[in-house]
């Protein structure tokens, strides 16, 4: 497959350049993916890298003429620091923006790719309680779910260009590698780990294979729109925290309460507080085979990999 790839620091990017040797790369930080640092640790099979600062303007023509796919995954991560007004701008400027700047890219170029897979959110649904969704579901409140819904947007209008356009809605991307899994560990592994709040807003859990199985699946299959990428069973944040303090065999009686996430976390405390119960409709309706479907064999195969 010729593909380039966007965000290919982050955990979701790496994992997936891993699968994808050939693959060349956008990065504002040209440097951080060239030679003892490429992500999949051979230097003979290092990317070609395109600088690229997706907020400052289009990608170079060279990096976009001749491809099959684009996975763009770049985007200010959500989970580290404090949301302040600047926080939340980057976080909204880096996706809207990056985007656009992209789709404007695409456009100037003559052989342009045929598929567009870019990254969104389950964040899209915002905090909707014990309500099942699916792709059909409309978007949500809140300034995450309206990021999601300017992003794919902007994405979307790929379509026009004549290119098939998959908008992979992530879920919790689980991996020891980084995300949210990572930061858990050490609590829990301390013994000092719980629920958050009161346990019962819903978690749409992923394994990270399964994160890199349905960007490769959404590029070759005929999808188009909205894609859930998350497991086909959702789990409360209550059964999460058992399952991970019983497969690192420790206690987890601690709760978190309400306030002090939010203390800690600012508005990224009311995202973790948040229920989206999410189902992967499209990806089961075509046929895409989940390589870990259960909470319990997913915790159990990342920490014994180390995945």
């Amino acid at each position: 497959m010729r593909a380039v790839i966007s965000g290919a620091t982050g955990l979701v990017g790496r994992a997936l350049l891993a699968e994808l040797p050939g693959a060349s790369v956008l990065s504002r930080n040209p440097r951080s993916l060239s030679g003892s640092s490429s992500p999949v640790g051979d230097t003979s099979r290092a990317p070609r890298v395109h600088a690229w600062n997706p907020e400052l303007g289009t990608p170079p023509d060279e990096a976009l003429e001749g491809l099959d796919t684009v996975f763009h995954l770049a985007g200010e991560p959500i989970a580290s620091g404090r949301w302040t007004s600047l926080k939340r701008q980057r976080i909204r400027d880096s996706r809207v923006l990056g985007t656009r700047h992209l789709i404007a890219g695409l456009a100037a170029v003559e052989e342009r790719p045929k598929v567009l897979v870019c990254a969104s959110a389950v964040g899209f649904y915002g905090d909707r309680g014990d309500e099942p969704l699916d792709e059909s579901s409309g978007a949500g409140n809140g300034f995450l779910a309206e990021v999601c819904a300017a992003w794919e947007h902007e994405a979307m209008l790929a379509q026009d260009l004549g290119m098939r356009v998959v908008c992979l809605r992530l879920g919790i991307v689980l991996s020891t590698r980084g995300g949210a899994l990572a930061r858990m560990l050490v609590p829990f592994k301390l013994g000092i780990g719980g629920r958050l709040g009161d346990g019962r807003q819903w978690m749409p859990w992923v394994h990270i294979d399964d994160v890199v199985g349905l960007l490769l699946f959404a590029s070759k299959q005929s999808l188009a729109g909205p894609v859930n990428a998350c497991a086909p069973h959702p789990v409360r944040n209550l059964e999460f925290t058992r399952e991970l303090a019983r497969a690192l065999k420790r206690p987890a009686v601690l709760p978190v309460p309400v306030l002090a996430l939010r203390m800690a976390l600012g508005g990224m405390g009311d995202v973790a507080l948040a229920s989206q119960r999410v189902e992967p409709r499209v990806a089961l309706e075509h046929d895409y085979r989940f390589a870990h479907a259960e909470l319990r064999g997913a915790l159990e195969d990342l920490l014994r990999r180390g995945a």
